[in-house]
């Protein structure tokens, strides 16, 4: 037996061993509507990746939940996919407990695939807080949002390039992002996104400036009222962040770019209590857990 076989071997006897190390998480969810109360119908998960009590902040037509991935970081090779389904008229908040973190791939890209599906008249928010792209980072997060009927779907994104605490700054690694929405099986919004600290884009006055957060709110809901597009257009975010509405006659999209994930958030939050009483008919209600 030859060395290089035996320096193979050994290669992929190590291979193995770090391919076992990495989750591979899944988590189901059914939501139901029953006399006028959202409920929990069904849950199903694999690996780390769960979800807490169903809590009822705003009364029984409402359920709010939280998404949590106990390992509190995602490495490279790790693999998340959280599967949503609701029935006509119930209405979701989905939200997450801090922070997601994305670590130094090593080589392993790291993913998050989301697949909602809504029934006629079903409401989803996924308001999840910010993610963290680490130095080194290879990340891929894909949407796919699937409505039947008057289904609604609001959902923002957060992501913060370096961990801006540390003063790390992100001058390695890859950003793969897609979002597809779909209403009755045709496609209404289509955004992808291919990006490193050495793309154009990145520094691209037409891209990213620079800047070290970009977020994205949007929201599928039919035509937005002139009065509410008024409205949101009143709201600002801070002298050093750039902005940006726009009202399609089936989308609603708002983008912040600057250099703080918790002034997109505020800015989020703004949007969101202007927008909620008309997509949902009801005023927003801040998460507890966004307040700890």
């Amino acid at each position: 037996m030859d060395d290089a076989y035996l320096q193979q071997s050994e290669l992929s006897a190590r291979q193995a061993a770090v391919a076992s190390l990495n989750w591979r998480a899944k988590l189901s969810l059914d939501f139901v509507e029953k006399n006028g109360r959202t409920v929990l119908a069904r849950k199903q998960h694999e690996g780390p990746l769960v979800i807490q009590k169903v809590l009822y902040p705003e009364g029984e037509v409402v359920s709010h939940a939280i998404i949590v991935h106990p390992p509190g970081g995602v490495a490279g090779g790790d693999a998340l996919t959280l599967n949503v389904q609701q029935s006509n008229h119930s209405h979701v908040l989905l939200t997450t407990p801090g922070a997601g973190k994305w670590y130094k791939s090593n080589g392993r890209q790291a993913s998050q695939q989301l697949n909602f599906d809504l029934q006629d008249s079903a409401i989803l928010e996924w308001l999840p807080q910010e993610n963290i792209l680490f130095e080194g980072s290879d990340t891929a997060l894909s949407a796919e949002i699937n409505l039947g009927g008057q289904a609604v779907f609001a959902g923002w994104d957060i992501l913060c390039f370096g961990r801006q605490a540390s003063n790390e700054e992100w001058l390695q690694g890859k950003l793969n992002q897609r979002l597809a929405i779909r209403r009755n099986n045709q496609l209404i919004w289509n955004e992808r996104t291919n990006l490193s600290p050495q793309s154009r884009a990145f520094a691209s006055m037409a891209g990213l400036r620079g800047q070290v957060v970009s977020a994205s709110f949007v929201v599928a809901a039919g035509a937005v009222p002139a009065e509410i597009i008024a409205a949101c257009r009143e709201v600002s975010a801070g002298q050093s962040s750039k902005i940006g509405l726009t009202a399609l006659p089936q989308i609603f999209s708002a983008r912040y770019i600057g250099h703080s994930a918790q002034s997109a958030r505020q800015y989020f939050e703004a949007l969101w209590h202007i927008l909620r009483p008309w997509y949902a008919t009801r005023q927003s209600s801040r998460p507890r857990i966004w307040s700890t």
